[in-house]
């Protein structure tokens, strides 16, 4: 079987009118829903790309706002820490300070405490020195002495006795 020339050229011109029919009948009815669906998906993955970029934009942002509360949280918690430290040794000062001074008190109250009953002692002594002198001095005496002679008696006995 052998093909001829003119036949070559007639399935060639039949072919290539055929494509051309074929593209004409795609231009007038298919191509503006080809072109169509073409944008409307180029838009669609324009908008995905906005949308991803943004969304990447806002979780960097996020991310950001997240460090930033927690640098803050650590920061705040280390404020709480130092500030607790600070008021516990303020405290434990005021407490050794009133300590002191309660311990300084109670030694100045047992020191006046101990010269009060010294004095006290030394009073209570001086008395019964006093009243056992003016019995001496009667039994010496053999008579009891008047007011103004027991209290210089006593007065110079006392003397005596704080001298010595």
């Amino acid at each position: 079987m052998s093909i001829t020339f003119g036949e070559l050229v007639g399935n060639f011109i039949l072919v290539t009118g055929s494509v051309i029919v074929l593209l004409l009948l795609i231009k007038k009815f298919a191509w503006g829903a080809i072109e169509s669906i073409l944008q409307t998906r180029s838009q669609q993955i324009s908008r995905d790309i906005d949308q991803a970029e943004q969304s990447r934009l806002s979780a960097q942002q996020l991310e950001t706002k997240s460090q930033a509360n927690l640098d803050a949280s650590r920061s705040q918690a280390s404020k709480i820490i130092s500030d607790a430290k600070e008021i516990g040794q303020l405290q434990g000062d005021k407490l050794v300070a009133e300590a002191t001074d309660e311990a300084k008190r109670l030694k100045e109250k047992a020191l006046t405490d101990i010269e009060q009953s010294k004095s006290d002692a030394i009073s209570a002594v001086k008395t019964e020195m006093s009243d056992l002198t003016v019995l001496l001095a009667e039994k010496i005496m053999g008579a009891n002495l008047d007011k103004t002679a027991q209290s210089q008696l006593i007065d110079s006995y006392l003397d005596d006795l704080g001298e010595a």
